[in-house]
């Protein structure tokens, strides 16, 4: 997908990838490859055909979304504008700032997804109502992306 077609601040995200006769290796040295400090790691495995994942956006939080195997599609919106791109290579994730709502499908079988977060987990950090995550953006529109 082109970057310009992307909602605002979403970027693709390219981490290094070393092959050799032993097979490869990816590295997510946070000091220089992700654009914030890492507090969280999690993956998510066994989505069942049909299933989605997220569905939320985030208050403070950012992260990057690897398809560490396999592949999914993963919708973004930041209020303004909409995109759908595949997440497919493990070397590359899908940086989502805080205030863009996203949501994860169409997993292909044993895919695992990879999520760098800048935060620990918070429950109140989510926004898991679509109509009071634009709601939000209506009262700050500085936080729309």
């Amino acid at each position: 997908m082109p970057y310009d077609k992307l909602p605002l601040d979403v970027k693709w995200i390219e981490i290094p990838k070393r092959t050799d006769e032993r097979g490869s290796l990816f590295v997510v040295d946070a000091a220089t490859a992700l654009p914030f400090r890492v507090q969280r790691v999690f993956w998510i495995t066994d989505v069942p055909a049909g299933q989605t994942r997220g569905g939320h956006a985030h208050r403070s939080c950012h992260e990057v979304v690897f398809a560490a195997a396999g592949s999914f599609e993963l919708e973004i919106d930041d209020g303004r504008r909409t995109a759908v791109v595949q997440v497919q290579r493990p070397c590359v994730g899908v940086l989502i700032p805080a205030g863009v709502w996203c949501q994860l499908r169409n997993f292909a079988p044993g895919t695992v997804c990879m999520v760098a977060a800048s935060e620990p987990f918070d429950s109140a950090g989510y926004i898991h109502d679509y109509a009071e995550w634009q709601a939000e953006l209506k009262k700050d529109p500085r936080t729309a992306r």
